[in-house]
């Protein structure tokens, strides 16, 4: 596939430490810096400055990539936010003509009824819209796209979703006029219509309901709420995602131990942990909460999610076990900002996260971390999230510089031959020292005279553009993302293709676009 935009890859710059680094075509840095951001601030860039640098590679990029991105975002990184910028800001460049290019990133980025809401929420701002007219002018394509997203719901999605705020779903259904498509939708958009929907049965209306009562003890509360999770835990109706944030409260509330089985065999449960589409880092949030915790039941807690990350880690492809595998962590100083603003989990940890999960998985390797310095660590392969809190309680024996260049100079002064390195970095790479002049890039180029098939992953954490190696040379690729989707884009790069093969190949333009979702 072609894509007629404005080449730049390879074009030596300077990154925000002051060392040497490579800027990016358009497309890989528009994809490096959607797949990283949750449109917080980050250490060196706020999230205005990433979203209007986002709007501008948007308008550098072909209008399909562009959308092919939004869905891939949304559905494959499981992002929320940034897939809706994305489907706005196309909308706003291109015609009312009847291309379906919007439409279908439209219809590709809202996976939830209440991110209709909020992608028109976000028109409103990205166009300075106030007042009552402040959703005039809708694009048509926008238009179409979330008419198609409407028909998707069923009542309890809308009932679920329909939350307070600016922007109501109600004024949604009046102001894109979806087509039913049956009687039974329309007596659903009549009933949204009409504020008519019946109360869902979810286990936020559940906890409400019952923490509006009156109770005569406190101990007659705490046996309400503990038989209320124990409810919600057995119905079924409480979400791996819901589950997994609310262990803490779980735990707490002292349900049974029979009850606690069932939690434990619904977090280990394989085709759960595929099907919850977690993120890496969510099971790290919740194994620090459990930790901190002195209850005599959380060791068992902490041992089915230990079975959950190893379950989502046996689906880690991209190399054959009999591969050798340097795994390198990045835990500068840039590296310890939190992945979004109330989150306790920093970019660090998600590289530590994705490090250990690749880890697991690799019969060869070694694995350590880098700052003012480049340390091996010996962690087990069975032990994901111990191996990762081993880490963390060792990161200041390396300081907090962006070294990298060392876990390259460890390998040429053993002259020790690798198949692979692997970086978890936000590529602001350097070199600190005052004594040597050695850069990764250089050194990289070194060291192919001793591994000439050694291939070097770069996985950009933080999507700031640029790289502190060239692609597409010496066996050099990056791969951006904090999801474990991002050892597909892996697989896909041993088995011949580039980067952004998997969106490429999603069929944008095609009117049956949305049985492919």
């Amino acid at each position: 596939m072609k894509f007629n935009v404005r080449r730049k890859a390879n074009i030596p710059a300077l990154n925000h430490e002051g060392g040497e680094a490579f800027t990016l075509d358009a497309r890989m840095e528009l994809y490096s810096a959607v797949v990283t951001t949750s449109l917080n601030n980050k250490f060196y860039e706020s999230s205005d400055r990433r979203v209007d640098r986002i709007r501008k590679l948007v308008r550098d990029n072909d209008p399909a990539f562009v959308a092919k991105l939004a869905v891939y975002a949304r559905n494959f990184m499981n992002m929320r936010s940034v897939p809706l910028v994305l489907a706005v800001e196309l909308a706003k460049l291109q015609s009312e003509s009847g291309n379906r290019v919007v439409r279908n990133a439209v219809r590709g980025a809202v996976q939830r009824a209440d991110e209709i809401t909020e992608l028109l929420a976000y028109y409103q701002l990205a166009n300075k819209r106030t007042g009552i007219k402040k959703l005039n002018k809708l694009s048509r394509q926008l238009q179409h796209g979330l008419a198609d997203a409407f028909n998707t719901f069923d009542e309890y999605q809308l009932a679920k979703y329909d939350r307070a705020g600016a922007i109501r779903l109600r004024d949604a259904l009046f102001l894109v006029h979806p087509k039913p498509v049956s009687p039974e939708q329309q007596a659903i958009f009549n009933k949204l219509a009409g504020n008519t929907l019946a109360v869902p049965y979810t286990w936020e209306t559940e906890l409400s309901a019952l923490g509006q009562q009156s109770f005569k003890s406190a101990e007659a509360k705490a046996h309400a709420f503990r038989s209320k999770w124990e409810e919600l835990v057995t119905s079924g109706k409480l979400g791996y995602m819901a589950l997994l944030r609310n262990l803490r409260n779980i735990l707490e509330a002292g349900v049974s131990y029979e009850v606690l089985d069932n939690v434990c065999s619904q977090l280990a449960d394989a085709s759960a942990v595929a099907k919850s589409k977690q993120l890496p880092f969510r099971f790290l949030s919740a194994y620090r909460e459990l930790k901190a915790l002195k209850l005599g039941t959380v060791p068992q807690v902490l041992e089915a999610l230990e079975g959950a990350v190893q379950a989502s880690a046996r689906n880690i492809r991209g190399f054959g076990n009999e591969a050798s595998v340097v795994i390198a962590c990045d835990v500068s100083g840039s590296m310890q900002q939190p992945v979004s603003p109330k989150s306790k989990v920093l970019l660090y940890d998600v590289g530590l996260m994705l490090g250990m999960l690749l880890q697991s998985r690799c019969a060869v390797v070694e694995t350590g971390m880098f700052g003012d310095t480049w340390k091996q660590i010996a962690v087990s392969r069975k032990n994901i999230l111990g191996s990762v809190q081993e880490f963390y309680s060792r990161e200041g024996e390396v300081g907090y510089s962006t070294n990298g260049y060392l876990v390259i100079r460890d390998l040429i002064d053993r002259r020790k031959v690798i198949d692979k390195v692997m970086m978890f970095t936000d590529c602001q790479l350097w070199n600190s020292s005052s004594y040597s002049h050695d850069t990764i890039s250089s050194l990289w180029k070194q060291y192919r005279t001793i591994a000439p098939k050694a291939k070097l992953y770069l996985f950009d954490l933080a999507g700031h553009g640029q790289t502190p190696v060239a692609l597409q040379q010496d066996g050099v690729h990056l791969i951006a993302g904090w999801s474990d989707k991002i050892f597909d884009v892996l697989a896909a790069l041993e088995g011949g293709h580039n980067a952004l093969s998997a969106i490429e190949n999603i069929p944008i333009e095609d009117d049956k676009f949305g049985v492919y979702l």
